[in-house]
């Protein structure tokens, strides 16, 4: 078996991982884990003369955990093939001739919607969606560089990396970006898979502003001398491109024996969709605020980003600061799955619930203004954001269904809250369909695979890996009823 190294990069925390592919064989080995944690910072005052701050990614932090991982990996295997890096969507740093020029902020930064008035005054959504066929979040890219733009620091920047794309520039000393994760700026046709230079001109953005597009499985470049003699690495260690979206490097380990299965990449967010042959850009898709965003080997993940299990993580850390006392997750998911009597499901898509802060105050809030009961005790709360996931979850896959035309039979949950017993049967139950959870790992496992089969370790489809990792993570299953 050979190996290769995947830095997977999460919104709360990062990796790097050892995966050891043959033909028919995957095995991996964690080398690393570190927190991803934000940084607030003052930034002067806003238009109404008040205290602003930002929130930021502390991405020097994040490049010194992953070489620190990596340096660990080269000593356990000197003869890796290749590096890969995928992380979270939509952010990027600003550049000019080569150095960032300040600390990338973080989506859930407060600043887009000055970004969103001001896309919309030059285009209405319903054109804007027929151009790049992206659900609408406030957050998306070209949100952030029109709210850039209105800031006056665009104009600074003759350059724009996404996170993944710079870690990469960063290593190589290459500049390109990676198709998955392009196709969630909002600037890419998911038609020709080519960056709409109409679109940027339309939006009074600089056209050349991103590197130009690289596709999973081919070859960034290699290690630059400074970084090789850091990890003690060769100089000619390869950076391979992955599906560098980790929900595209996800729904690439999805264990399906068939097509007619949708699939939940369930963690801070829930990406909930199926795959597709070509974008689904209709009318009814626009009303339904669906995605289409770019996958490996030209697919695409006719998606939904649902709000996923930032929901608990954000109510437990308030419930921890206020008591000043640490919570045990299993024991609070045994309570939830203990309440015997009906909890509020709410909406868990309400743009309230995007922003750090007190989840069971803004819970209770929601349903109160529509006169439901709201949610008491901790373990009431946390029945009722699992519910209401769920809910989520079965009504975005009878959409999803009904617009992409096709039968979905099995649901596959991967990512962590595919560890979430609650959760699954929870959602096996509204769906009334089989839920399959697992693996854990589905971003590393995906970024693995892609970079074996560039490195020639693999061939064949994206089926005949999937395959591989239905042969060596067995999923659980639950099916509806069964609690």
């Amino acid at each position: 078996m050979k190996a290769v190294a995947a830095v997977d990069l999460g919104a709360t925390s990062g990796r790097v991982i050892l995966g050891y592919v043959s033909h028919n064989e995957l095995r991996m080995r964690h080398i690393a884990r570190f927190p991803n944690q934000p940084v607030s910072l003052h930034e002067g005052t806003g238009h109404d003369g008040a205290p602003r701050s930002g929130l930021h990614w502390n991405i020097l932090e994040l490049y010194r955990s992953l070489t620190a991982g990596l340096a660990s990996a080269v000593r356990d295997e000197p003869n890796i093939a290749s590096i890969g890096v995928d992380s979270w969507a939509v952010d990027y740093a600003l550049l000019r001739d080569g150095r960032m020029l300040g600390t990338p902020y973080h989506y859930r930064d407060e600043r887009t919607a000055v970004g969103v008035q001001a896309v919309h005054s030059r285009m209405d959504a319903a054109e804007l969606y027929g151009r790049n066929g992206l659900q609408h979040l406030p957050f998306n890219t070209l949100f952030q560089l029109a709210a850039d733009r209105a800031a006056g620091t665009l104009e600074l920047a003759d350059q724009a990396m996404l996170i993944p794309d710079l870690i990469g520039y960063w290593l190589t000393g290459v500049a390109a970006t990676e198709i998955t994760n392009a196709s969630t700026t909002g600037l890419l046709d998911p038609r020709s898979r080519t960056w709409d230079t109409a679109l940027f001109t339309s939006l009074d953005l600089p056209a050349g502003l991103f590197p130009g597009l690289i596709e999973p499985g081919e070859n960034l470049g290699t290690l630059l001398p400074s970084v090789a003699a850091e990890i003690g690495a060769p100089t000619s260690l390869a950076v391979s491109m992955v599906g560098s979206h980790d929900t595209a490097s996800a729904i690439v380990a999805v264990p399906a024996a068939d097509s007619d299965f949708a699939y939940i990449s369930s963690g801070t967010w829930s990406l909930v969709g199926v795959e597709t042959s070509s974008p689904v850009i209709s009318p009814e898709s626009l009303a339904a605020n669906f995605t289409n965003e770019g996958g490996v080997d030209g697919r695409i993940r006719f998606l939904k980003n649902v709000s996923g299990l930032w929901l608990l993580s954000e109510a437990v850390r308030s419930w921890e600061r206020s008591s000043g006392t640490p919570i045990e997750l299993n024991a609070l998911l045994a309570e939830a799955a203990a309440v015997s009597g009906p909890v509020s499901v709410f909406d868990a898509a309400d743009d309230r619930f995007i922003p750090p802060g007190d989840m069971a105050t803004r819970i209770a809030e929601w349903c109160t203004e529509r006169g439901l009961a709201p949610p008491q005790s901790k373990a009431e709360v946390t029945r009722s954001i699992l519910e209401s996931l769920a809910a989520a979850y079965s009504a975005t896959i009878s959409t999803a269904e009904e617009l992409a035309n096709t039968r979905i039979s099995t649901i596959h949950i991967v990512g962590g809250g595919s560890q979430n017993a609650l959760l699954c049967q929870l959602t096996a139950d509204r769906t009334g369909r089989t839920v399959l959870a697992g693996p854990v790992e589905a971003t590393a496992i995906g970024n693995i695979l892609v970079q074996a089969r560039a490195a020639g370790i693999l061939t064949g489809s994206i089926e005949s890996m999937r395959s591989i990792v239905a042969a060596a993570f067995e999923p659980v299953r639950y099916t509806p009823g069964t609690r």
